[in-house]
Formats: structure tokens, sequence, C-alpha cells
């Protein structure tokens, strides 16, 4: 039988080291580190995916130079204390087969003053595109600071054990600073023509290459912005990279997506198009002759992975995403068991979400993530003495927890009241360009199936009907309502829209589950600032409706900043012709229109709108468990029904209790 990812699984020479697949775990900030040096979390985090069977292991940027540190979890730059605690992440690597390589950064102009406490160096002193500030153009005698602070970093990982390094010279950092004409603008040995401008990468790559060995595998990171004019664009990067090629400086190149000009496809969600590292990696593929070239950037799933490859587009893929939400991804492809992927919904909402905020990166979807050290992993111990688990709600919650629970040997019923799972994050996925929620459903299916739990559909559980299941544990999961009252948070004196009685206002989980008329010119609320309100509104536009978006932020989609996804939703429903009022609440209904207030002015207008569709935030849908406490039968309560919240915290609580009973 022909394997189903024959150039996925292919083993790849590089250097001395022989890769058993074309799977690369690439770089990213972990965010993990605490006084700047790797904890335990860190080592089973990237333990997990060695043991999962990815090829290559490229852990997280370690910054080169006290003016390169960029967030708290950044590692000690400039300080040999670092090499022992390596020791453990690579002897944690290397024990399941992988090759342990380290990202070396420099972002240049772009620092964090808050971090850092240092001046942002740069070619030639343009401002940051990260904070604020601007920075300070090198003098020679610092270009040759940063170029041993390479060196040197370089020398420390050999010594903790890594295999090799991969230079950053991606996002417009400190390397391709000096290798853009915009950025390079000195007029020394430094800049003008191309040798000048490559001067420092090549110096820093022979470099690295004299003081680690010929065995040491050097890797060079880049990326492309083609939405920015001022950027290099495929053909001048492919020329940089030939040269440096031609040279032997480098033993692979990664090719990436975006920029600190073009944040938002740097780590793209699923607004854009898959394989964005594709076109760059095919474009260099042509002029890499003595290098391999591995294609980056939404490359999501071993399918994606198989058609890059097959293509000729890359020799390595990596997947990063795709192996925060299954560590085991590579190892399930290998067996044939592709559909027991957890899949990555693209959201960024707890890798690059937390790390936007400066913590540690879990995921939305799997809440193992940066807590493999103490919940074994991605995997289940079995329990001690299997119970019969009676679950309630068939969300993110119920489902985590009865999945979780079954994984460990307990016999587990799902009792969901409505006729599908998914709750909710259902809805969610009825959203445009969000069907990737609704693959994980459909994983989930699978896997209760597979564990054989008992899903009972369309099964309403009050309180008296509890001790008939005769569960030793109950989990409630049911979820959380909107109070239909239109209450408002910056009206915290109105407890009920004026109005509301004149009908055709309508919850946003009402008109996603097509329950409600809606008329031409929709008037939506939103005091959440995320997808819930925002992709209704996309899917209503789509539709043809008139959408016109009321709320009290002074921007729009204000949690979707963390996730890199606020601006290129604004240009979509701008396009779409959706218009917004911000810092703005609704002072009363009227039935055919309301009565806005201005926050700033205190100034109101009628709005005409044929409805009013709410987003506010929801009360929990507790009264089974009030029910059961006046009975005196012991529970849990998981996720919306204990508080509403966001869909993280439901999956978390719900492998938590999963792992607990």
């Amino acid at each position: 039988m022909k394997p189903a990812f024959p150039h996925l699984f292919s083993p790849l020479r590089i250097r001395n080291h022989t890769l058993r697949n074309r799977i690369v775990f690439g770089a990213h900030t972990a965010n993990m580190a605490v006084e700047g040096l790797p904890t335990e979390r860190h080592a089973a985090y990237y333990e997990e995916r060695a043991r999962g069977g990815a090829a290559m292991i490229v852990v997280e940027p370690m910054p080169v130079h006290p003016a390169a540190v960029l967030t708290r979890g950044n590692f000690r730059p400039s300080d040999d204390s670092v090499i022992p605690h390596f020791r453990r992440v690579t002897e944690a690597i290397k024990r399941h087969g992988a090759v342990a390589i380290q990202q070396l950064y420099h972002i240049g102009a772009h620092g964090d003053s808050d971090n850092s406490y240092h001046p942002h160096w740069s070619p030639s002193g343009l401002p940051s595109y990260h904070d604020s500030d601007g920075s300070h153009a090198m003098t020679v005698a610092e270009i040759e600071e940063t170029i041993d602070g390479f060196v040197q970093a370089a020398r420390r990982c050999r010594e903790a054990g890594f295999d090799g390094v991969e230079v950053w010279a991606a996002y417009l950092g400190m390397v391709d600073q000096f290798w853009t004409p915009w950025t390079n603008r000195r007029e020394d040995e430094w800049g003008g023509s191309l040798e000048n401008r490559t001067r420092m990468s090549r110096e820093i790559l022979t470099r690295i290459r004299r003081i680690c060995g010929e065995d040491f595998i050097i890797g060079l990171a880049v990326s492309d912005d083609p939405m920015n004019s001022v950027n290099l664009q495929k053909e001048e990067l492919a020329e940089i990279v030939a040269l440096h090629d031609h040279e032997h400086l480098f033993d692979y190149v990664t090719c990436g997506s975006g920029g600190y000009l073009d944040f938002y496809r740097l780590m793209p969600t699923f607004i854009f198009p898959e394989k964005l590292g594709a076109d760059l990696a095919a474009t260099l593929k042509r002029v890499v002759k003595n290098g391999v070239v591995t294609a980056e950037s939404h490359i999501r799933t071993p399918e994606n992975a198989e058609t890059v490859l097959g293509e000729g587009a890359a020799d390595l893929v990596s997947i990063v995403r795709g192996q925060i939400a299954d560590p085991h991804l590579a190892s399930k492809a290998a067996d044939g068991r592709a559909e027991d992927i957890r899949g990555c919904i693209s959201c960024n909402q707890m890798c690059w979400g937390r790390r936007s905020r400066d913590y540690w990166i879990s995921c939305l979807i799997n809440p193992s993530v940066g807590r493999e050290a103490e919940w074994n992993g991605d995997r289940f111990l079995p329990a001690g003495r299997p119970k019969k688990v009676l679950v309630v709600g068939g969300g993110p919650a119920g489902l985590e927890a009865a999945r979780a629970a079954a994984e460990r040997g307990h016999r587990v019923v799902l009792a969901e009241a409505s006729s599908r799972l998914g709750g909710q994050f259902l809805l969610a996925g009825l959203q445009p360009r969000r069907a990737q929620i609704l693959d994980l459903i459909a994983w989930y299916e699978r896997q209760l199936e597979r564990l054989q739990v008992e899903v009972r559909l369309n099964t309403y559980v009050e309180g008296s009907e509890v001790e008939g299941f005769q569960a030793d544990e109950v989990i409630l999961a049911t979820g959380s309502l909107s109070p239909e009252t239109g209450f408002q948070k910056a009206l915290p004196a109105v407890e009920t829209l004026p109005g509301l009685a004149k009908g055709r206002v309508y919850s946003v989980e009402a008109v996603m589950a097509r329950q409600v008329p809606l008329g031409q010119r929709v008037i939506l609320f939103d005091e959440q600032g995320g997808w819930r309100a925002l992709g209704t509104a996309w899917k209503l536009a789509e539709d043809g409706h008139a959408v016109i978006i009321v709320t009290p932020d002074a921007m729009l989609g204000k949690e979707l900043t963390r996730t890199a996804a606020d601006a290129p939703l604004r240009k979509i429903l701008a396009r779409l012709g959706v218009t917004w009022h911000l810092e703005t609440s609704i002072l009363e209904w009227h039935g055919n229109g309301a009565t806005l207030i201005d926050h700033n002015t205190d100034a109101t207008r009628f709005l005409e709108g044929d409805c009013l569709v709410f987003s506010g935030t929801h009360m929990a849908a507790d009264d089974l468990s009030r029910e059961l406490q006046g009975l005196g039968i012991p529970h849990r309560q998981i996720g919306d029904c204990a508080a509403p919240r966001q869909a993280p915290y439901a999956f978390y609580e719900g492998r938590k209790a999963g792992l607990e009973v």
C-alpha cells in the first residue's frame, strides 16, 4: 500500500545529521524563560514535539545582544550561565531522535525599551515598528560587537549541545535591515553595494563556521513582505540568498512571510490563505544549489506539507502552530492516523495572543501546551480506578472533559440538549473562513466514538434525573446564555434597554443559528470586541445585509489585536460596506432604529435600522447546578456555566476535569 505522505516521510541529510522526515518544528517565542533561563516548562514543551516525531526542532530565538531583548521571557544574552540550563533542553530533544537547533536574533531598530532598557541599534537610525521609540545609527565598533554577539551565542549553543543554529534575517530585523536599501542608508563599507549590505550576514555566518566547526548546522531564516514596496521583493531576496549559498555559508534557508511592516502575515490567522511561505520557498529553490530550502508560514497540516514538497517548492516544511495544537502530528501522520490529528484552527488566540501580552504561550484547543511538565505532555495516564462519569453539555468544555476522562479509562456518558455537539463554538464555525472549527468538532466526534463515549443528543437533563445515571462523577458544562436585557457595561445604571419590548432585538447566537428574521438594515451592538460579534457582522454583510456596528470601544476589534487579526478584519468589513460608530452606546431602541449616545460629547442621534443584534456579556447557565446543590448531589462546574469566558478556558477546564476524576 502506498504511504499517504511519501515526500514528507523521506529522510534528508544535512551536514552529518540525517533527519528522519521533512517536518520541522520551527522557531517561535514560547516566552517560558524565568530570569532569562530555560525552565522545566521549556524542556518539556520541546520534548513533547520531539517525542511526537518532528525531525528538527528550532528552539525559540536567543537575543545575541542586550539591545535585542524583546520579551520578558527572552533568554539572557551574552551570558555563559545559560549553557548548563540549555543542556536540559537539548538532551530532552535529542533523546527522542530529533535534531536540535537554536535560532539567533537581533531586531535592530524594532526593540522594546520596556524589556531591554537599551537604546535601539540599527544601520541608519530609523524608527522602531515595535514600540514608539527611535533607534541609533550604529558605529563600526557596534557593528563588530553585534557580529561577535551572534558568534558567541553560536558558541554557547554548541557547548549546550545544539546541533546547529539558525541566524534570523527575517521580518526586517537587524540582518535584513542591513540588506535592505530603505533601512540601510550608510555610505561606508557596510552600506551601498550588495557586497557591502551583505557584509554583516556573511561575516556572521563565516565566523560561526570557524568557531563551531564543520559538523555544525547553520541555517538562515528569511521572509518576504510583498505588500510594502520598501522591503526586498522576492527576486531581490533571491539574489542575496544565492550569494550566501554560492559561498556555502548556510546549510538551509527557512522562508516565512510578513514582517514588522506587515505584522499580520507574520503569524497569519485563518483570514489568510494557507501555505503562505511556499511561494518564497519556490523562488529560492530555483537559486539555492548547495543548501536546502524550508517552507514556513501557515503550513498547517501534513496534507499542506506533502503538497509543498510534492510540487518541489521546498525540501523541508516547518509546521509550527500545527504541532503546537497537536505535538504528535508527525507520528500520527506517519502511522496512517492523520484523522486523529487535532487540527490547528489558525486563531492565534493563545499562541501569539498570549505572547503578545508577554505571557508564556499555550493553545486554545490544546491546553496541555506550556503545561507538559505537569500534565504528562499531551498524553494520558490510566486512572487508578475506572469510574462512570456523566458530562452534561457538549460544548468545548464538555467535549474535552468527556474525551480526557475516557482517555484515562473511565466510562463516560455525554448528554447534550441539542441535536448537535459543539455548543456556541459550533455557531462560530459557521462564520466566514472559520470552518476549521467545524473540523475540530468533527475530530471530537471521531475521538469520542473511538473511546466508546456514550453520546446522547437531544437530552435535556433535569436535576431529578441525574441520580438515574448512576454516575460516580458529575461534570456540568451547560454553557451560558444571553441575558436578553440589552444591558450595556458602558451604561451601568440602565438595567434594561429602553424600548426592548418593541421587539426585533436578537442575540448573536440566534442570528447565527438562523432563528430570527433580520430585515435589510442591521444594527449590531458589540461590547466584546471579538469574533462573536465581528464574525457575525462579516457573515451578515456577505449575505447582503447593510451592517452598522455600534461599540463603546475606542477601536473596532479590541480583543483581536492580540491575535493580529483586527486590521485585516476591519479591511474586509470596510470592503463589504460595513460601517461603525466608536465610543458609542445605545440609549433606546425604537423598533425601527436606535438612539445613540457619543461617550465623548454626550451628543445623541437617531440611527435607522430594521433590527438590533446584541453582543453583550453572557450569564452562566447554572440552573442545573443549583438544582443539584439543593438535592445534595456532588458535581463540578466547568466552562461558561462556571463563568462566561472565552473558549480557551473552557477547553482548559475540560481537560483539567478529565485529568482529576
